[in-house]
């Protein structure tokens, strides 16, 4: 697949069904690699209803009109990023973009589609003069974590969520 052949589009309640499939699949592929991330009730059916009425998910569509993948994406500032042990590349009182329940379909992984949704929420950033994006993963997704590596991501330091759980923060400047 292409980037000529997927678009991103804003996801509306509608699309609840098909976001939390993918969801599901991803929730499965983390616990057969032993990835305690997702596990517990985590992303649910609010949570990505409360992405929706923010207008912050979005799907990744095929030219076919299938859904392909979820994601988060924000400009608003982070709270779980305004301490961190190390230190981001920006300024906690600069814009940045944040990127969060990302999940590609069990059939669409490996095809370019996550590069394609980090490229698109890039150039947003570009062009809204929006000068970083940050992201966090779990410290045992070495896949997430080697996506970010190879798209040129900085690892930064951990942060915590607000339950406590430990995460690897990183950061790119655009």
């Amino acid at each position: 697949m292409t980037f000529f052949d997927m678009n991103l589009v804003k996801a509306t309640k509608k699309d609840l069904t098909s976001i939390m499939a993918i969801i599901g699949d991803a929730q499965e592929y983390l616990k057969d690699q032993n990835i305690d991330q997702w596990q517990n009730d985590y992303p649910n059916n609010d949570i990505i209803i409360n992405d929706i009425l923010n207008k912050e998910s979005y799907l990744v569509k095929s030219n076919s009109d299938n859904v392909i993948a979820t994601a988060m994406f924000s400009t608003r500032l982070e709270p779980t990023y305004k301490v961190i042990d190390g230190k981001w590349m920006s300024s906690n009182s600069d814009r940045y973009g944040v990127i969060h329940r990302m999940a590609i379909a069990k059939k669409n992984r490996r095809s370019g589609v996550s590069k394609f949704i980090f490229k698109t929420f890039e150039t947003f950033l570009k062009k809204n003069k929006i000068k970083s994006m940050r992201i966090d993963t779990h410290v045992d997704n070495t896949g997430m974590q080697n996506l970010l590596l190879k798209l040129n991501y900085n690892y930064c330091g951990i942060i915590y969520l607000e339950n406590g759980d430990l995460r690897l923060a990183y950061e790119k400047l655009i």
